[in-house]
């Protein structure tokens, strides 16, 4: 009892005290003015230093992710495999595929012994590649495929001219009495002048499914597209298959074209390549075609053809010898056909060789439906293109002798089309020519 009264007693005396100490003296309001001005001038230092707005600016903040990058709205499909272990001579690495964009090849890839690993293809990088394949504008029909990679071209391949529409964005042609429509946007190195459709249709199409296979050298894709009539522009419906396989030497590209519709169809399909010149020396550049005639141009400035089919043995455009001739400064825009096939060829073949940096590329048409190839080298020395095609230039012209078959292949409801071709490469110096 005594203890709990002498506990009491000191509690009301330290009470006392605080309160004469403190409360009275206004010692607690000093300390508490003294914390809120020191929490002030701290704040307004931080504020000068810009600590605040940086702290703002990394709340504020969001995790940044890389979005894929999906030209024609799909990802892009990248078949590739490692170099040989000690292989000496070129071979190809990989191959980058967009079945968003009609299976345009954007970029194959290949290690060459004298400079490592290039790019085979004169082609933007994918980032850039998709900001141009956008759909919309100059690209509304796929047009700029034909400026980069190596698109493929249907349900034609190359040129076909017309009479314009009254507002200027089409042309109408013939063929069997049917009034096709075409768009004209695509220009690429056709139509300088005049109307022209160019490239097909294909060149801005989405694929409906892909498929892909790891192989012991490499890989396959294999795309489907359904276009059905191509927007009203054919008179059929096309059903179509591309397969791409990748290996250390070759690249194999095949295509089949059905048709599901109720009528008749025409069928063309070519592939445009932009090989890239490496060191941009043009006039070094050998080319080597097979055996064939080339078809006349009649007027360089719009591409415009006389119909005549003109022997090349002994003159500038003879590029047949075993080891093919220079470019040198020859404007070349031409197409070659009544192709032959040499001794121990599995077909026609063409071959872009590259004496400075010892590498060679050859193409082999490994189907009949292939009747010609196209060759553009532009005189600025970045691309040359080597095109395998089902169908000659302007294949509906009035300009062909009757009975010149110019390669449209005539689809009958349920019958289909097949090309294919290899891509090969090869050293120049060494025995191994790539050929198998």
């Amino acid at each position: 009892m005594y203890w709990a009264l002498l506990k009491q007693g000191v509690s009301r005396w330290q009470r006392r005290i605080w309160h004469a100490a403190v409360m009275r003296s206004g010692m607690l309001t000093f300390l508490v003015l003294v914390i809120v001005l020191a929490g002030l001038a701290f704040g307004w230092r931080e504020h000068t230093m810009g600590q605040f707005a940086q702290l703002k600016k990394e709340l504020n903040k969001r995790p940044v992710t890389d979005a894929p990058v999906r030209p024609g709205g799909q990802e892009m499909v990248l078949l590739q495999r490692s170099q040989m272990a000690g292989g000496n001579g070129p071979e190809f690495l990989s191959a980058m595929l967009l079945p968003g964009r009609g299976m345009n090849v954007l970029q194959i890839t290949a290690y060459l012994p004298q400079r490592g690993e290039v790019n085979l293809l004169a082609s933007p990088t994918l980032q850039d590649a998709a900001k141009l394949l956008t759909g919309t504008g100059a690209d509304a029909n796929g047009a700029k495929s034909l400026a980069m990679g190596a698109a493929i071209e249907m349900p034609w391949a190359g040129r076909i001219s017309g009479w314009s529409t009254p507002d200027g964005s089409n042309l109408t042609t013939m063929w069997r009495g049917n009034r096709l429509v075409l768009p004209t946007d695509a220009k690429d190195s056709y139509g300088v002048a005049g109307v022209v459709a160019a490239g097909g249709l294909l060149l801005a199409q989405p694929s409906d499914s892909i498929t892909t296979n790891v192989m012991p050298d490499g890989g396959e894709a294999q795309a489907t597209y359904h276009p059905g009539n191509f927007d009203g522009h054919w008179p059929s419906q096309t059903d179509i298959m591309t397969t791409v396989q990748l290996s250390g030497k070759a690249i194999t590209l095949k295509i089949a074209a059905r048709n599901t519709g109720n009528t008749a169809e025409p069928m063309g399909i070519g592939w445009h390549p932009r090989f890239a010149i490496l060191n941009r020396r043009r006039a070094q550049m050998m080319l080597r075609l097979p055996d064939g005639l080339r078809v006349e141009v009649k007027d360089r400035r719009t591409g415009q053809l006389s119909g005549r089919l003109v022997p090349v043995e002994k003159t500038e455009y003879d590029f047949t010898g075993p080891t093919g001739a220079q470019l040198g400064a020859l404007n070349l825009d031409d197409s070659f056909v009544h192709l032959k096939t040499g001794l121990l060829e599995n077909g026609p073949m063409a071959e872009l060789r590259d004496p400075e940096n010892d590498y060679g590329l050859r193409i082999t048409a490994m189907t009949s439906t292939i009747k010609a190839i196209r060759v553009y080298a532009p005189l600025d020395g970045s691309y040359i293109s080597v095109e395998p095609r089902t169908n000659y230039d302007d294949p509906f012209g009035h300009e062909w002798m009757s009975g010149e078959d110019t390669g449209m292949v005539v689809l009958q409801p349920g019958q289909s089309i097949q090309w294919k071709i290899r891509l090969e490469i090869f050293s120049l110096s060494s025995s191994d020519t790539g050929r198998f």
